[in-house]
């Protein structure tokens, strides 16, 4: 149930993002969830794309500091208190929360939260045993 996502790290300046989304568009690589953090200096952006390899071999060509970490995929409720559903079990079971992002996918009712979590087999463990739908890679990267 784990999802690979890839964390490339931009130099803050512009045009960086663009050149990022121009390598996988000519490779046919679709961006499936993204996330962007910065500081003055650098950013991160880290993306789940539905040609997860080929997008970290093309990018590393292209250039660009890649990184490939394990995150899970959660379906939930989308309606007030559906995050805070999830965030109760972790806490319940001593899980961090490193970071997390969210989207909404027109195929689904509900919303996909993307979470970056130690350790991730508790995480998976806990979550089925609370019946959370986790989706496995191969559905997220055909939504």
């Amino acid at each position: 149930m784990e999802v690979k996502q890839i964390s490339i790290f931009l130099e803050n300046r512009a045009g960086r993002l663009e050149e990022v989304t121009e390598i996988l568009e000519k490779h046919g690589i679709n961006i499936r969830a993204l996330s962007l953090a910065d500081n003055s200096d650098f950013g991160i952006l880290r993306i789940i794309v539905n040609k997860p390899d080929e997008a970290i071999y093309v990018l590393k060509k292209g250039g660009f500091t890649v990184n490939e970490t394990k995150v899970i995929a959660v379906e939930v409720e989308d309606r007030p208190g559906g995050l805070s559903k999830i965030l109760k079990v972790f806490s319940a079971a001593g899980i961090n929360v490193e970071y997390m992002y969210a989207f909404v996918e027109r195929k689904l009712t509900n919303a996909v939260l993307i979470f970056r979590v130690e350790p991730i087999n508790k995480a998976i463990k806990v979550l089925q045993e609370q019946n959370f739908p986790l989706l496995s890679s191969e559905e997220v990267y055909k939504l």
